[in-house]
């Protein structure tokens, strides 16, 4: 079963892995979690968040959403956003993902995610609903529907 923890004063446990995983790979985006944390920058303004994803108490991924400054509207980023390779096609992903999108969904309704990383990238944050859009320095974006 996948647990969710919100994640505020500490990196959880487990962030080395992660680390390595994500810097074997190439993905530059968990080193940048990592140094931004350790200066101060947290997920803790109004609208952020930062999740771990759990699988049998080992951290499997991370995801953050923050506020999206370059929005013409209020919105939101999903950021900083990764799961293990050992961890993958297990649903953590998803999991991570809907959680987030949740959340900033409650708040406002434009989402936006830099999917550039791998063409694997932007098909998985399609198949969450997002759209490709290069109008802002975002490759996708979510609109909720209106209510």
């Amino acid at each position: 079963m996948i647990q969710l923890i919100r994640i505020i004063d500490d990196l959880p446990d487990g962030l080395p892995a992660l680390l390595a995983d994500a810097a074997s790979e190439g993905v530059g985006n968990m080193a940048l979690l990592a140094h931004d944390w350790a200066g101060g920058q947290r997920f803790n303004g109004d609208g952020e968040a930062l999740l771990g994803a759990l699988l049998a108490g080992e951290l499997a991924g991370i995801g953050g959403l923050s506020v999206e400054p370059a929005a013409a509207e209020h919105a939101r980023r999903v950021r900083r956003f990764y799961v293990r390779p050992a961890f993958r096609r297990q649903g953590v992903a998803r999991t991570l993902a809907s959680a987030l999108l949740q959340e900033a969904l409650d708040q406002v309704d434009l989402l936006t995610r830099n999917a550039a990383a791998s063409p694997a990238a932007a098909l998985f944050w399609e198949a969450q609903g997002f759209s490709p859009d290069t109008s802002g320095p975002w490759t996708h974006v979510l609109r909720r529907s209106a209510r």
